[in-house]
């Protein structure tokens, strides 16, 4: 597992929480909190599109 540093969790209002991090190389995770072990991971500029799309509301069709 690569030496992630995670920021604090993100809790919605049904205490939906997750995690970002980021490592040494320039990549971006995503986890569910208290799961950090299984993460998704990309380049920070697709982590970054992917929260901008969403508070845009794009991925509003998939709720």
């Amino acid at each position: 597992m690569p030496d992630i540093t995670w920021e604090e969790p993100f809790c919605a209002e049904s205490s939906n929480c997750f995690r970002l991090g980021t490592d040494a190389s320039g990549n971006a995770y995503i986890a569910v909190a208290g799961q950090e072990e299984t993460y998704l991971t990309d380049t920070r500029e697709a982590l970054h599109t992917l929260i901008r799309d969403i508070k845009a509301g794009k991925a509003d069709h998939l709720l």
